[in-house]
């Protein structure tokens, strides 16, 4: 699959592939990130993630604990392409950090356990890949592990992610005996010896050519399926070159139609030449991705991928550094310069650009400029040239669902608890501080526990400060269950001069996602009018639904925001002299809230599906632990000599749950779990959650 099987052009975006690295927690991305980097010679040693020597997992913490926390950028040269990499987390606690990473990736590869197959994690960032219309290449890892089935793992992936693997390799070996792959692309084996940086290169054994020949086959058939081109040579030959079925295998997987699946092991460096090469040869390049649009006023504008076009690039995050503020930036048309000045469409300011980095994970190189395609250097806003201003829409951030209260334990450090909350959040998007009205207290909200245990530790080790930090409270949210009908509500005031005058009547129902138990705020307010006859003008209208939605904030059983809820504007009358906007405003806030108090209302948890891998012999206490933590078993099967439990658990109760469960298991049960919406919460704790 090398040069002889992709396009080179004369434009050298041809040649540049911006790539994220996407998986489950465990599953090898850091290794596989690790072996790229030395396999291209970015790298002259190759890390360990258990040694804390790699070169994407910089930070103390992220060394510390074995785990990617934030996404790490890196560049190779690969067969004379650039390529950005992007080693993205795999945990649900920093899945923003992935959502920010897609936001700007032209394709990604998915790493997937080959014992485990399609994972909770790897199903999320598959989705959200999908969200982004990233496309997609897949890599089986971990085949040298006992338990480790490759067309298992492909099973999982046609099932669960509803996609078509279009599996290109055979696994030669199994287990501690995988030694290679057969590429069925060109009918080659390829295999890899023990302590060898390259693989060696030879005809397919006979005791493999017939299974070789079947599988080819079956991987002809489908894209057959897939391509019209490819289909018409298959129906004239009963056969594909490989040419063709390498063009077919490109397109479809830019055309997000179906998926290239590889395989290997990167811990003992066998797969790695491929999947390179598949990169290249199936991986968009910035100008095979449809141009980017912006907002140009109450217009919508494309901006090609042209050097020589007006700059335009998406600020996707910020980083604090011991040298200063670092903002890494997807530069989707134009070109920007050091020393350039350029406008910040969302701030509305010119900002000069400083220094231009190419980034080497903590590593930094410094050039004289950056085009389209080449990721330099800061979180959603937009940068673009001052006479040509567009707004490129910003990465997603997700609703923070786990809050812990935070202070200094000093009373003078408590400005400096402020401001390094306050470059936290910079940094961070997904992290959310406030005061808590009643209390006083300053409140950190986050995507989960651990989220927040490494925010406050990175308070305490990069500013020196003592924290002290509350127990974790969980973000609960309120919806309607039955809702009324006819609610009028008169906004009336006069105190001298021009009064204020609004009247609204609203029907208030419960959304059916939030009916359902959904709630995950993808939908959580709808407001529509049905007021006739001009009435209202429109400008009231959209003031009374602003109002509305001022009024979800707040609910009336704990304060809780508000989901799940159908307003519709049925009627209403305005003064000639003392209706204004502000005044429907009001009037929409007030009504709604007392449309909650006449309804009756429902609290709604967030919860979780928890993945727990545990020995056979400690099933049964798991299961019951479970179910006292109201958990739902949704699955269970037995791998490898091991249990694999799936339940669905209210997030409140798993607080301490990895503590508990190695205790159970005697050390040797482990569990992942990812966020999966809203339910309602029982009546009677519900009770206990109101009278706190």
């Amino acid at each position: 699959m090398r040069t002889d099987l992709h396009r080179h052009d004369t434009d050298p975006l041809t040649a540049v592939r911006n790539v994220g690295i996407l998986a489950h927690v465990d599953a090898g991305k850091t290794t596989v990130t690790e072996w790229i980097l030395y396999t291209t010679g970015a790298t002259y040693k190759r890390g360990e993630v258990h040694d804390g020597t790699t070169v994407t997992d910089f930070d103390v913490q992220e060394r510390e604990r074995g785990i990617t926390i934030s996404a790490a950028a890196v560049s190779c040269a690969w067969d004379g392409h650039r390529i950005n990499l992007i080693d993205t987390p795999g945990r649900v606690d920093f899945a923003d950090e992935v959502e920010r990473s897609l936001r700007v990736l032209d394709g990604a590869v998915a790493v997937f356990d080959a014992v485990a197959g399609v994972e909770p994690q790897s199903e999320s960032v598959w989705r959200q890949a999908d969200r982004h219309g990233v496309p997609r290449i897949a890599f089986v890892n971990k085949l040298d592990r006992a338990g480790a089935d490759l067309d298992t793992a492909v099973e999982s992936m046609r099932r669960r992610l509803d996609t078509v693997p279009m599996v290109v390799q055979l696994p030669v070996g199994r287990e501690d005996a995988f030694t290679g792959v057969v590429d069925l692309i060109r009918m080659r084996l390829l295999t890899w010896r023990e302590g060898g940086d390259t693989y060696e290169e030879g005809p397919v054994p006979e005791e493999l050519r017939e299974e070789a020949r079947r599988r080819r086959r079956l991987l002809e058939e489908t894209v057959a399926q897939l391509h019209p081109g490819a289909l018409e040579e298959f129906c004239d030959g009963s056969a594909l070159s490989a040419g063709t079925l390498a063009g077919a295998l490109r397109d479809l997987t830019r055309g997000g139609e179906g998926v290239v699946v590889l395989c290997g092991s990167a811990y003992r460096n066998r797969g790695v030449e491929p999947l390179l090469d598949a990169v290249v040869a199936y991986l968009p390049s910035p100008l095979d991705v449809p141009a980017v649009r912006g907002a140009v006023g109450d217009d919508e504008q494309e901006r090609a991928c042209d050097p020589a076009a007006p700059l335009a690039a998406l600020v996707f995050k910020v980083q604090a550094t011991p040298r200063g503020r670092l903002t890494y930036l997807r530069v989707y048309s134009g070109t920007v310069h050091r020393g350039e000045a350029v406008w910040d469409a969302g701030a509305r300011r010119t900002e000069r650009i400083g220094r231009i980095l190419r980034v080497q994970a903590d590593r930094h190189t410094e050039v004289e400029r950056a085009v389209a395609g080449v990721k330099a250097a800061r979180s959603g806003a937009t940068l673009c040239a001052p006479d040509a201003p567009v707004v490129l829409e910003p990465p997603t951030v997700a609703e923070p669902v786990v809050s812990v209260a935070v202070e200094a334990r000093r009373n003078a450090d408590s400005a400096r608890l402020v401001s390094a909350l306050a470059r936290l959040v910079e940094e961070d998007p997904s992290l959310v501080v406030r005061t808590d009205r009643e209390s006083g207290q300053t409140v950190l909200s986050g995507m989960g526990a651990l989220h927040l245990e490494v925010a406050v530790e990175k308070i305490r080790r990069a500013h020196g400060l003592e924290v002290g930090v509350g127990r974790p409270q969980v973000a609960y949210r309120e919806t309607v269950s039955r809702g009324v009908s006819g609610l009028v509500y008169r906004h009336v005031k006069q105190e001298g001069g021009a009064g204020q005058f609004a009247h609204v009547v609203i029907d208030v129902r419960p959304l059916p996602a939030a009916q359902d138990g959904a709630g995950d705020g993808a939908v959580d307010f709808v407001f529509r009018s049905v007021v006739t006859g001009g009435r209202l003008p429109r400008d009231y209208v959209q003031a009374v639904e602003a109002g509305c939605r001022d009024a979800l904030s707040e609910g009336p059983l704990g304060g809780h925001r508000v989901t799940g809820v159908q307003v519709t504007l049925t009627d209403g009358s305005t003064h000639p002299k003392d209706s204004s906007p502000m005044a429907f405003r009001t009037a929409g806030r007030f009504a709604l809230r007392a449309a909650f108090r006449a309804s009756v209302m429902a609290l709604l948890e967030p919860v979780v599906e928890v993945t727990a891998t545990v020995p056979e012999d400690a099933v049964g206490g798991v299961l019951g632990d479970l179910a006292a933590r109201r958990g739902q078993i949704s699955a269970s099967a037995m791998r490898a000599g091991t249990a694999v439990v799936t339940a669905t658990v209210p997030l409140a109760e798993l607080f301490g749950y990895a503590s508990q469960l190695r205790g159970r298991t005697q050390g040797r049960g482990t569990f992942t779990s990812r966020a999966t919406g809203y339910a309602p919460v029982p009546g009677a704790v519900s009770d206990q959650v109101i009278a706190r």
